[in-house]
């Protein structure tokens, strides 16, 4: 989905101009404009996203008439240790012992609701264009958000949680196709990047947001509260040009061209002309669309979308499943958090050099190694050196993250680009919705959770080495040539 257009407009044989770039720029004030609107997204998503690392914090509880803090089980009159927070999701409702596990069903609840809602809201997207779906993402992502701080049962604050997670899967998808559908080829590869690092600095201020809300109902509104942002989109917002144009909406994608090419400070003069004779070419060259079953029926396009499946669910398991597991560390949990925070924004910066200079695969073997090494390192640690081995892990996760978005784009044709991506991106919330389960094998035996996320890096490392390299590729545009690309021919003598 998130790169639906990319090929469109990068691809060489279709299209060798791009008018509607050659309208509005690459990339100019009214891009830096939107980027910074559309980022503002990113930050509620970081506080939803990573809000369970507070919500069932590390629980401490003495049972019965003892004084002493055992955690035993099982435990009818517990007495909560009130001291770092006055109130959790555990301590409201009792989820200790036996219904430990509902803490996590929260979040596996909520990552479901955002499989569901990338789904949803793509194709929402692309039938009724990007702005309407966004805005109305962003209305439930308030509303939802917010009423959610007020819930007293269990089962309603989880059903709101999924509700919230359905949002999240709206402007996460779609935020980034409008950004894509706006900026130049050359730009793509670190906008990308950019993208993920007001989520990065959402995650750094949620540890700071939980240190003055101590009460899991007032961080809640805490992290509700700031998405009445929104309300600028209703304003700010435009629909894209290239999907106005798709769906025959000429007049209305000449308006918002016009626009900004005003504000890029460009030529308007020929506009109309020019969209209207781009916008009928376009119709008799309009290619036709693939589905996700096209990327499993011949051998190397089914091979690239199983491994590059696989490095999806490997990010999201390793990123939200460790993540989580940081804010169980000894030591301060709101340091902690805030210190993995930071060494992940600044990974999200040093990858925009790294795409630059080195090959995606490169990239994606080196950070599967890292990850899994400081994973194995991290079950038999402790102290700061458990923090430091699961930050490292961290990083080296998220890095992934920021690489596969490009790799992905690049390395399915045209027609099956939105698909891949699609098809990619739910493998990754199935393995955020696993994560918070593993979490909860520390209960068995301290290393155990550390080992089972240490093992998909494990084999996302050798599973990669089956992608062909395409950076500096031109992309392919037909199922032909995405199933040729990257086979070794064999030569004859």
């Amino acid at each position: 989905m998130d790169k639906e257009n990319d090929g469109e407009v990068s691809g060489a044989r279709p299209k060798p101009k791009d008018l509607i770039l050659d309208i509005t720029g690459s990339f100019g004030r009214y891009q830096i404009w939107l980027c910074f609107i559309v980022f503002l997204s990113k930050f509620a998503i970081a506080f939803h996203q990573l809000a369970i690392i507070f919500y069932a914090p590390p629980l401490r509880y003495a049972c019965g008439d003892s004084t002493e803090e055992l955690n035993l089980c099982p435990c009818d009159s517990p007495k909560y240790n009130y001291s770092i927070f006055t109130s959790t999701i555990m301590t409201e409702w009792n989820l200790i012992c036996e219904r430990k596990s509902l803490a996590s069903i929260v979040q596996v609840t909520f990552q479901g609701g955002t499989l569901v809602g990338s789904l949803a809201f793509g194709a929402l997207s692309d039938r009724y264009g990007r702005r309407k779906p966004f805005i109305v993402a962003c209305v439930i992502q308030f509303v939802f958000g917010l009423t959610g701080a007020f819930l007293t049962s269990y089962v309603l604050f989880t059903i709101f949680r999924f509700i919230v997670g359905l949002s999240v899967g709206g402007t996460m998808v779609i935020g980034f196709v409008i950004i894509m559908e706006f900026i130049g080829p050359e730009y793509r590869e670190t906008i990308s990047a950019l993208y993920q690092v007001p989520f990065n600095l959402g995650s750094v201020l949620l540890p700071l947001i939980s240190y003055q809300y101590r009460d899991f109902r007032d961080f809640q509104l805490a992290i509700s509260i700031p998405t009445a942002v929104f309300v600028i989109y209703f304003y700010a917002l435009p629909e894209t040009p290239r999907w106005l144009i798709a769906k025959n909406q000429t007049e209305k994608a000449i308006k918002v061209l016009t626009l900004t090419a005003k504000i890029n400070k460009r030529p308007t003069d020929n506009i109309r002309t020019n969209v209207e004779a781009y916008a009928a070419a376009a119709a008799r060259n309009k290619l036709p669309t693939g589905t996700t079953l096209d990327l499993f029926r011949t051998p190397n396009l089914r091979k690239n979308i199983l491994a590059m499946s696989f490095n999806w669910v490997m990010c999201s398991y390793c990123y939200y499943g460790v993540a989580q597991f940081v804010g169980l560390l000894s030591g301060n949990i709101f340091i902690n958090v805030a210190a993995t925070s930071c060494l992940v924004t600044i990974g999200t910066f040093l990858s925009i050099p790294f795409m630059k200079f080195f090959g995606r695969k490169t990239i994606l073997l080196i950070c599967h190694f890292i990850c899994c090494s400081c994973l194995i390192v991290l079950a038999f640690s402790e102290g700061i050196a458990s923090v430091i081995c699961a930050s490292i892990g961290v990083v080296s996760a998220f890095v992934v993250f920021v690489v596969v978005y490009l790799y992905c784009g690049e390395l399915f044709p045209t027609v099956v680009r939105n698909a891949a991506v699609g098809f990619s991106s739910m493998c990754a919330r199935i393995g955020s919705m696993i994560a918070p389960l593993v979490v909860d094998l520390k209960d068995i035996q301290p290393w155990l959770a550390p080992l089972a996320f240490a093992v998909v890096p494990f084999l996302a490392f050798f599973i990669t080495m089956l992608l062909p390299e395409t950076k500096g590729c031109e992309l392919t545009t037909t199922i032909e040539e995405g199933e040729a690309f990257g086979k070794k021919t064999k030569t004859t003598p």
